[in-house]
C-alpha cells in the first residue's frame, strides 16, 4: 500500500464510512431510476464533472477547481429542470392521505408510486396484435413505465379510455384516421393514438426497417418505455426495450414479456 494512503486510512472515521456507504446508495438509486431514459446521460455527465472538480480540489488547482465549480452550480439547477416532474410527483405523494399505506415502487427506504399502479390489461393487447398480425395491419403500442411521456401524449388525439382489443383494432385499422402514429398506454388506459415519437438515428440498424421500427426504437432511447410493432409488409411483431429491436416475436413471447416487464410488486 501506498505510504500517501495511510494517513487516510489512519483518519477514516465510522462515521466517514457510513457516509460514503449512503451517498454509494443514493447514487446507485438514482442510476435504479433514470436507468433507460435520456436524462441518464446528463445524470452521468454531472457526476463526472463533480468528480473531477473534487479531485483538482484536493491536487489545489484552483484556476479548474473555479472553473468545475461553476459548472457543478449550471448542473444541479439543469438537474432539477430534468427530473422537475419526477421531484414534483413525488412531493405531491409525500404529502397525499394515507401514503404510507399504498403499495408504492421502491426507492431507498421509501416505495413510490409512479405510473402504471395497476396490473396492465396484457391479454387484449396481445391478442389485437396476434389478429393485427395475421391481417398485416401495421401498428405502433408504446406502453410507458415511469415517463409519463406527456409531450408525445399531447402530440396525439387524447383518448383515455379502456385497453380493449377491438378498439386497438379499429384504432390501427387502415381506414382509420388514426392509425397513422403511435398508440400510447399509461396507467393501464389507452391514454392517446396517433401520436408522433422521436425517430432514432441509430445507424445499426437494419437498413429494411421502416418508419415504425424506428419510431420504437427512439422513444424506448428516451425514455424507460416499451414499444411493440406490427409490421404491415410481413405481418411480424417486434419487441423494442432500451434502444434494442427484437424482430419476430411470437405472440406467447410477446405476453410472456409484457409479463415480466410489468409485473406488480406486492
Amino acid at each position: 500500500m501506498p505510504v500517501l494512503l495511510i494517513p487516510f486510512f489512519i483518519g477514516l472515521r465510522l462515521l466517514d464510512i457510513i457516509d460514503i456507504l449512503l451517498v454509494a446508495l443514493l447514487l446507485y438509486e438514482l442510476y435504479r431510476l433514470v436507468k433507460g431514459t435520456a436524462a441518464i446521460n446528463i445524470l452521468l455527465g454531472i457526476v463526472a464533472v463533480f468528480l473531477a472538480w473534487r479531485l483538482v480540489r484536493i491536487l489545489e488547482m484552483e484556476l479548474l477547481s473555479e472553473i468545475l465549480g461553476a459548472f457543478i452550480s449550471v448542473g444541479f439547477i439543469a438537474l432539477i429542470v430534468v427530473f422537475q416532474p419526477e421531484i414534483r410527483k413525488f412531493l405531491l405523494l409525500l404529502g397525499t392521505p394515507g401514503f404510507m399505506r399504498k403499495k408504492h415502487r421502491r426507492f431507498l427506504f421509501w416505495k413510490i408510486n409512479y405510473a402504471n399502479d395497476e396490473n396492465l390489461s396484457i391479454d387484449p393487447i396481445v391478442q389485437a396484435c396476434r389478429k393485427m398480425a395475421t391481417s398485416k395491419t401495421g401498428a405502433l403500442i408504446v406502453i410507458g413505465k415511469i415517463n409519463e411521456l406527456e409531450e408525445y401524449i399531447n402530440s396525439g388525439e387524447l383518448l383515455d379510455a379502456r385497453i380493449s382489443e377491438q378498439l386497438i383494432q379499429n384504432i390501427f385499422y387502415k381506414n382509420s384516421p388514426l392509425h397513422d402514429g403511435a398508440m400510447i398506454i399509461m396507467n393501464n388506459k389507452i391514454k392517446a393514438a396517433s401520436c408522433i415519437l422521436p425517430v432514432s438515428k441509430n445507424e445499426e440498424l437494419p437498413a429494411h426497417i421502416g418508419l415504425r421500427h424506428r419510431s420504437a426504437v427512439g422513444i424506448s432511447e428516451k425514455s424507460d418505455s416499451v414499444a411493440i410493432v406490427v409490421s404491415e409488409q410481413t405481418g411480424k411483431i417486434s419487441w423494442c426495450k432500451n434502444g434494442e429491436l427484437f424482430m419476430n416475436i411470437e405472440p406467447s413471447r410477446l405476453n410472456a414479456l409484457l409479463e415480466e416487464e410489468f409485473s406488480i410488486e406486492k
